[in-house]
């Protein structure tokens, strides 16, 4: 069902059955619609779904004006706009305020592609993870994403969704049991715990099987909500481990590698390696040659898993 499906088709078709379910919930988006695959919801909820031009920060205004009035709007644009150009309106408007408004950041990271670095944020988690109150999530596919938006939509709270517009490789079987705030052992070892988000998901359960076939056994852990971290899975992981490898499609500056390290430092101090962007802006190129240039592949991974082992030793 999910095999050749592009990720913002499933996520417009369950915002659709969520909207026939639920007259509160809105839609707002910032001339972006058809990119993030929202437009049809505008013919058939007219009066729910409404294109605020590209004009985010008043978006992200009126959503929370909706919000305190007790409507759940979903406000979307590409992740450098609806992270970095509005931080100050999910500070203030939002999440000061406690408004339940939900963020859709569409194209994270390398998967921008051809928008090229001015629309290519690498920095979006960091710059909302130290906002108090916000949740940051981001799926592996499109099966944990339909799942997760009913879990989002019924939590009272702002959450911040990276959104993987195009195909995606079908981790999940569809009847698996989805928890929000419980990070997915997707497979289990004892060497090298690798902790990935989004589309790095796949990429560590490649270097997984790399790993095993030269006697490595690595767990590999889906930490889909980067804020709040599941400390009880990861620290569970790396105690048995002794070694930690962050897999992520952001800056290895204060993203997933930098939430890990601030638990590991206090709970379990043990060697990490990362596997991300180094610090640099994005660029026009296919996402195949950025995660190269990047290093952000499954051998990478490898590479890194195994310095982690070494030195962790």
């Amino acid at each position: 069902m999910y095999e050749n499906v592009e990720v913002r088709q499933v996520f417009c078709n369950t915002l659709d059955k969520m909207m026939s379910e639920n007259p509160k919930i809105v839609v707002l988006d910032a001339d972006l619609a058809k990119a993030n695959g929202t437009l049809s919801l505008r013919n058939k909820y007219a009066d729910r779904a409404f294109d605020m031009g590209v004009a985010e920060q008043n978006m992200a205004g009126v959503a929370a004006g909706m919000a305190a009035y007790g409507f759940i709007p979903f406000i979307g644009s590409f992740t450098a706009f609806a992270a970095r150009r509005i931080c100050d309106q999910i500070a203030i408007s939002i999440t000061y305020a406690k408004r339940n408004v939900k963020i859709i950041g569409s194209d994270p990271g390398v998967s921008a592609e051809l928008n090229g670095g001015t629309h290519m944020s690498m920095e979006d988690i960091g710059v909302l993870r130290s906002i108090p109150g916000i949740v940051i999530f981001e799926a592996a596919d499109a099966v944990e994403l339909e799942k997760a938006l009913y879990q989002i939509v019924s939590y009272d709270g702002p959450v911040y969704i990276r959104l993987f517009r195009k195909v995606a490789p079908v981790i999940y079987n569809e009847n698996y049991d989805f928890n929000l705030f419980k990070a997915d052992v997707l497979k289990e070892g004892k060497d090298v715990t690798l902790l990935a988000s989004g589309i790095m998901v796949n990429e560590a359960l490649k270097a997984c099987e790399i790993l095993k076939e030269e006697g490595i056994m690595a767990e590999v852990i889906n930490v889909h909500t980067i804020k709040p971290l599941d400390k009880e899975t990861i620290l569970n992981s790396v105690r048995k481990t002794g070694a930690v490898v962050t897999c992520e499609n952001h800056n290895v500056i204060g993203g997933l590698k930098s939430a890990v390290a601030e638990l590991l430092i206090e709970e379990c101090p043990v060697y990490l390696k990362s596997v991300g962007v180094l610090d640099h802006f994005g660029e026009v190129a296919p996402m195949d040659y950025l995660m190269k240039k990047y290093n952000m592949t499954p051998e990478n991974i490898v590479s890194a898993a195994k310095e982690a082992i070494k030195k962790g030793r």
